[in-house]
Order: C-alpha cells, then sequence, then structure tokens
C-alpha cells in the first residue's frame, strides 16, 4: 500500500567547508537524531530492547507515527516503560527490527502485512487474514486484535458527482452501475490492470467506465484531479484527510474487492505483558475508519503535534 505525508529529514549544505560536512556526516552515520524522550531513530539501530521496556516503532508516514503514540501513551498510561523509534522505514525495515527484538510494537495493516508475507494469499475475512499473518510471521512474532479501522483502497467520487448522482457515504460500488459509462475514473497505472482495480470493478461489480486516466497511487495528482473534476471518480485511500477537506463521498465495497488492511498491533510475543496486551486490544476496540480519519486530519491538515492529538483521542475515549 502507498501512502500520503511520508516523513524526510531536510539537510542544510555549506560548501566550502570540509570540516562541518565531515562533521554532519559523522552525525548521520551516527544515527545521532532522536526523539524527544532520547530514543535513537536511526533505522540502522538494531540492539535489542531493554528488558523491561516496550520499544514502540513506526514506519516512515505520518499515520503510523500518530498510531505509535497512540499505542505507546496507552500503554505509558497502564505504567509500562516506553520508548520509541519514529519514522524507522518500510515493512522490510521494521519487520526486521521486529525479528531481531529492538522493536517491541508497531502499528500494521493485517492484508498489507499478510500480502508482504504471502503474496498470493487470499484474504476472506479479517479473522482468516489474521490467522493467516500468524502462520507466516516469524515465530518470535504475533498479532492481536485488529481494529475496525482501516487505510485501504477505495472508489471515491468528488461532491460534484455525488450531488448530481445521489451518491452518499451509505451508497456501494455497486450503485455506480448505471452512472459509470459517464464518468473518468483515475489511479496509479497499475489500477487499470489489476484486480482489485478496473478489472476487478468490472467483473465484480459490472463497473465500465467512460475511460481511465492514469495518475499516482492515491497521491497528489489523485487528489488534484478528482477536486478539478478531471475524473469524477477515483482510487483513494480511506484515511486520507483530502477526503473530510473536499467533501470526496467514499463508496462502501461490500464483495470486499479491495481486501483488508485493519490497523492491527504487530507485538513480540516475550516483549508485552497480559496488561500491555488488553491495553493495545482496548485500543482497537475504540478505533474506526472516521475516527482515524479524523486524527490524521488533525495532524496533516492542522498540523498538530501527532503526540498530542494521540493524548488527547485517549482521554476522550476513556483509554488514559
Amino acid at each position: 500500500m502507498n501512502f500520503t505525508a511520508k516523513s524526510s529529514r531536510s539537510r542544510t549544505r555549506h560548501t566550502g567547508a570540509a570540516a562541518v560536512a565531515l562533521t554532519a556526516a559523522a552525525a548521520l552515520l551516527a544515527g545521532c537524531s532522536s526523539d524527544s524522550d532520547g530514543t535513537s531513530d536511526n533505522p540502522l539501530a538494531g540492539d535489542k530492547a531493554e528488558a523491561g521496556t516496550v520499544v514502540v516503532g513506526s514506519n516512515n508516514f505520518a499515520e503510523s507515527t500518530l498510531l505509535a503514540d497512540i499505542y505507546g501513551e496507552a500503554l505509558k498510561a497502564k505504567g509500562l516503560k516506553v520508548t520509541y523509534k519514529h519514522n524507522i522505514g518500510s515493512r522490510e525495515t521494521t519487520y526486521g527490527m521486529m525479528k531481531n527484538g529492538s522493536v517491541t510494537v508497531l502499528p500494521e495493516y493485517n492484508g498489507s502485512l499478510l500480502a508482504y508475507l504471502d503474496p498470493k494469499a487470499q484474504q476472506k475475512s479479517v479473522e482468516a487474514v489474521n490467522e493467516a499473518a500468524k502462520a507466516k510471521l516469524d515465530k518470535k512474532l504475533t498479532l492481536l486484535e485488529s481494529s475496525p479501522a482501516e487505510n485501504k483502497d477505495s472508489v471515491s467520487v468528488n461532491a460534484e458527482t455525488a450531488k448530481k448522482h445521489d451518491l452518499t457515504a451509505e451508497s456501494t460500488l455497486a450503485d455506480l452501475k448505471d452512472v459509470a459509462p459517464d464518468l473518468v475514473i483515475g489511479g496509479s497505472p497499475e489500477f487499470q490492470t489489476r484486480q482489485q482495480g478496473l478489472k476487478g470493478l468490472e467483473s465484480v461489480y459490472g463497473l465500465k467506465f467512460k475511460s481511465f486516466k492514469a495518475l499516482d497511487a492515491g497521491g497528489p495528482l489523485t487528489q488534484s484531479a478528482l477536486t478539478k473534476n478531471d475524473v469524477q471518480a477515483a482510487d483513494v485511500f480511506t484515511t486520507d484527510p483530502t477526503i473530510i477537506k473536499e467533501k470526496f463521498v467514499v463508496l462502501k465495497d461490500p464483495e470486499n474487492l479491495f481486501g483488508h488492511a485493519n490497523v492491527t498491533p504487530l507485538v513480540t510475543k516475550d516483549g508485552l505483558n497480559e496488561e500491555g496486551v488488553a491495553t493495545l486490544n482496548a485500543v482497537s476496540a475504540k478505533l474506526d475508519t472516521e475516527t482515524l480519519l479524523d486524527l490524521d486530519a488533525q495532524v496533516q491538515l492542522d498540523k498538530k503535534d501527532p503526540l498530542d492529538v494521540a493524548k488527547e483521542w485517549l482521554k476522550s475515549a476513556g483509554l488514559v
């Protein structure tokens, strides 16, 4: 799955200052940057978590950081010692750090994790996905309970199209069957040929669109084209804050064409006690897609600190 708002680290370039350049290079190699609690966020730091400490990691995009803060602050409220490794990188890196024990807890997406572990696996239900993923996980790792919150592909329409064709948040992809021939749909080039794309929309829902416009994978090109009505429907991820900002309507997928991507804690079996497990399961029980979309919007649109957003939501949900 592709996501927007990936983190980056700016660097200042000094010409003609070799000493400064060498110092900067040494600092980068040493992984000197750290989170506010003093924990290094260097993805190459592979030291095993200190006994009695829960290390919560995140991938390098905004929603993962927010979820890590939610998990970590919920655990802190129960008296557990927590440190963070934010913005580690892609799943390939974070999964390796989970296996070697340098990260204890990581927010994951169950279907996406299963696809990484077994690209051919079927995704018929949340329970089936989780069981299949657990069977493929390293023996030191397991998944806890999934939340209803999902960040996955969707076909969304812009406000103008929704109004014209009486489409609401309760409408499904099947409701597009009669109007699809009048609509241009946008998405990544791969969306045109994938089963979880135009092929599946036709075979599962009988949708035949007027044309397809190649854009990006739920990124700024897609968002802009849908906003400007260059396309009337597009592949948009379900927790993209643009949905709120531009009043896009996400169409329901009752046949589960786009699989599962439920937010699910990935944990090391010996790194979290029973109270910690119960705490994260309680978080999952309260977190749904609408809530996550709102929290993402606070971070990505309103520019609030994700740690503050996490603390405020945990308090409002009665979890701390």
